[in-house]
């Protein structure tokens, strides 16, 4: 039952995320988190509509932002599993570059869908507990930046440009969503 309620959470995040209103404006908390991100107005339009959930909690907003860079990563990686069916000749440099592109994806996916699992594991702050758990979603959502940076590099170097732009495109949002991710995991201390 927990996982449907978080999947119902995430897949209403993410759509509000996209079609943010003036309705969707981020409280003071949200706003001032978001600043301490690479991409504070994105962090601020995807994280609005967790308001309500996060309050002025700093785990909440980083399992957030986690939920929110897992469903784009999710969503980018079908994208590209959908590109790579329409790619030919199957043993081209493109094809290749795709198929890399949707493993480092896929990784991408996992370890972020960990990290959000993780997250709820991590107990109370101050405990050798919460610095493990928090140790393992560090890791694994910078290890999820560099899935992401790689699927890039990839398809740059080998992919025609209507691939190239057409993959950039979603993956680049993914990577910024898993940045700002990343930078407010890091602001969780063991000692808070």
């Amino acid at each position: 039952m927990e996982r449907y309620v978080t999947l119902s959470m995430v897949l209403l995040g993410a759509a509000l995320c996209a079609f943010a209103d003036a309705r969707g404006v981020p409280n003071d908390f949200i706003r001032s988190s978001c600043r301490a991100t690479q991409y504070p107005h994105l962090c601020e339009r995807c994280l609005s509509t967790y308001a309500p959930p996060v309050r002025r909690s700093p785990r909440g907003v980083a399992a957030a932002a986690l939920a929110v860079s897992a469903d784009k990563a999710r969503s980018a990686s079908a994208f590209v599993r959908r590109v790579s069916v329409g790619v030919r000749p199957v043993r081209s440099r493109e094809s290749g570059a795709v198929q890399d592109c949707m493993e480092t994806m896929r990784d991408s996916v996992d370890r972020l869908r960990r990290s959000v699992q993780e997250m709820k594991r991590m107990g109370r702050a101050r405990s050798p507990r919460f610095a493990w758990h928090l140790s393992n979603v560090q890791t694994w959502v910078s290890a999820a930046l560099t899935d992401e940076g790689t699927c890039l590099d990839s398809v740059s170097q080998n992919a025609g440009p209507a691939v190239r732009a057409a993959i950039r495109k979603r993956v680049v949002e993914v990577a910024q969503v898993t940045s700002n991710a990343l930078a407010l995991v890091n602001r969780l201390s063991p000692r808070i």
